[in-house]
């Protein structure tokens, strides 16, 4: 089976420098804002690895005591970051 790739691509090409700098510049936040994300993710997620193998900076357990209360923050940054991406996301 085969699939044309332009097949559903946008028959206007941009006629003005304006449109063109309008769109370079969504780009590039969409762009920025994606990597960023990414790059939080990441870290919460090495940070959970760290909790779960108990080799971590006891960097919570200045604040909380309990091993559930320390992966509740874990958990609340991992949900943090996926709103934030979310948030992002909304009218895209």
């Amino acid at each position: 089976m085969h699939s044309d790739p332009d097949k559903e691509a946008i028959d206007e090409p941009t006629t003005s420098g304006a449109q063109e700098a309008d769109e370079t510049a969504w780009m590039l936040k969409q762009g920025a804002t994606v990597g960023l994300i990414s790059i939080a993710l990441v870290l919460v997620l090495a940070l959970g690895l760290l909790q779960a193998t108990g080799s971590a900076i006891d960097i919570f357990g200045l604040f909380i005591e309990s091993a559930l209360g320390q992966w509740l923050v874990v958990g609340v940054l991992a949900l943090v970051v996926l709103a934030a991406f979310g948030w992002s996301r909304v009218g895209v």
